[in-house]
């Protein structure tokens, strides 16, 4: 394994890894140059013999692992384009990462190992429960590795309730359904979306009318993975009693990041059992905020029975979608939830919002066009002609736009810092003869664009 000095600017992301030598400042907007260790090469090697080169080597390591800490830490700085809640402190948590816990089978069955965190785990999908309004002895669920997981499998009870089915999904649902559909060999039927990215449901009207004949499988949007927006499950049941699918529907919630955020807005409509959907699904390195990905999948008890298979070697239910299951993460959850409580999320979701609001208006206050929902922290803007830039603030983007994701780490500070350097970068870019501001007015509606067309019209003065 071999080390190699250089010099790196921190805007440079094509490190491999940073070096235990690492100097950068913390303070957001310092391009300052900076001292790294790259690593040359990352093959594992076997321990030398020799007792001093073996010494050498863990030595090396160990900077080695403390550079990269370092490099984490800094970059973690500038992560705005994805839905990470990096504002958490788990010290208190590090001695349970001294023992493996695997929560294998169903979670609420008695197991011959000891050594899981079930308790936890119940006791995290017991909160998620009286959340959606699910009554304790008419649930089930599990803790999944993730949002996809967890889509996963509110597609797959869907499946095996009406086998020939057909999915429904909007155009802006995330990728992970249309992989379900794939993997389960699903008929799927995009459906449009408006420029909000919620579902067109005179679309789904039409597309139920052309396949009576099957049964309906639809997943609701709850926070569209890049504009935020939410499918209306109120008007989708509407849409499907109408249609004549009484009895022969199920819908799925995706609500990866939004899921956790809906309850606590009152002028949302609500996520919730009372209502006939049959599975919600949300994520827990999201909102909440853990350092290993990880969710949550509520679903009917009734619905189980067609995924759940008895299992002698565990002395448990196979009931989930891998089987084996992380441990950990239910006691980060139960730990997160415990020391918030609703009225902790309700604050952050309130602070996320507003903040979300303001990073909107300094946008269009520097000329920028950009939109943000109203049931979202999800602000989409024109997307940023350097890539470099891009990569800096780890933005994520489509097509001509980019967005940025407020999460509760994302502070104001931090937004002022970040519409300034854009709004200075993105002068220089004007100078150049091949920039064109991009018009948006397809993508994000002309009472957001401002483009010089509409800029004019809407009395914005030019950049």
């Amino acid at each position: 394994m071999a080390l190699l000095d250089s010099e790196v600017s921190c805007n440079d992301d094509e490190l491999d890894v940073a070096g235990a030598t690492l100097q950068c400042s913390d303070m957001l907007g310092d391009n300052q140059v900076v001292s790294e260790v790259t690593l040359e090469e990352l093959e594992i090697e076997e321990p030398p013999v020799d007792e001093t080169e073996a010494a050498k080597k863990e030595a090396g390591i160990s900077r080695l692992m403390a550079g990269y800490a370092q490099h984490l830490q800094q970059r973690s700085a500038y992560h705005l384009g994805y839905p990470l809640n990096l504002d958490y402190d788990f010290s208190l948590l590090a001695p349970f990462l001294n023992f493996s816990l695997n929560n294998a089978g169903d979670p609420f069955a008695k197991v011959n190992n000891s050594v899981h965190s079930r308790q936890f785990e119940v006791a995290v999908l017991h909160w998620f429960a009286n959340f959606w309004e699910a009554q304790r002895d008419q649930y089930w669920g599990y803790i999944t590795s993730g949002g996809t997981e967890g889509n996963l499998y509110g597609l797959l009870v869907g499946r095996e309730l009406f086998p020939d089915g057909i999915l429904y999904a909007s155009c802006d649902s995330h990728y992970s359904v249309f992989k379900a559909a794939k993997m389960y060999r699903v008929k799927c039927i995009k459906i449009a979306s408006t420029i909000s990215g919620e579902m067109n449901y005179a679309d789904l009207k039409s597309r139920l009318l052309q396949n009576t004949n099957s049964p309906a499988i639809i997943n609701a949007n709850i926070g569209t993975t890049f504009k935020g927006a939410v499918d209306d499950i109120d008007q989708i049941i509407s849409t499907l009693e109408k249609c004549g699918f009484q009895n022969r529907y199920y819908i799925h919630c995706d609500g990866a990041l939004s899921g956790m955020m809906m309850p606590f807005m009152k002028q949302a409509a609500k996520v919730s059992f009372k209502k006939p959907i049959g599975s919600i699904s949300v994520s827990g390195h999201k909102f909440m905020g853990c350092p290993m990905p990880c969710g949550v999948v509520i679903t009917r008890l009734e619905h189980t029975k067609v995924l759940s298979t008895d299992i002698e070697y565990i002395a448990s239910k196979d009931s989930t979608i891998t089987g084996s299951r992380n441990g950990h993460a239910p006691i980060f959850l139960w730990y997160t939830l415990s020391k918030k409580g609703y009225k902790g999320l309700l604050k952050e979701v309130q602070i996320c919002l507003g903040n979300a609001r303001y990073l909107e208006l300094l946008l269009k206050q520097v000329g920028i066009s950009a939109s943000c929902t109203l049931l979202s922290n999800i602000v989409v803007f024109e997307r940023p002609k350097d890539e470099k830039f891009v990569c800096r603030w780890q933005l994520a983007c489509e097509g001509n736009l980019a967005h940025i994701v407020v999460m509760p780490n994302v502070t104001f500070e931090k937004i002022t810092i970040f519409v300034e350097e854009l709004a200075e970068k993105r002068r220089d870019w004007h100078q150049d003869k091949g920039f064109n501001i991009p018009c948006l007015a397809i993508d994000i509606g002309k009472e957001n664009c401002y483009c010089n067309l509409h800029a004019k019209k809407l009395r914005i003065p030019k950049m």
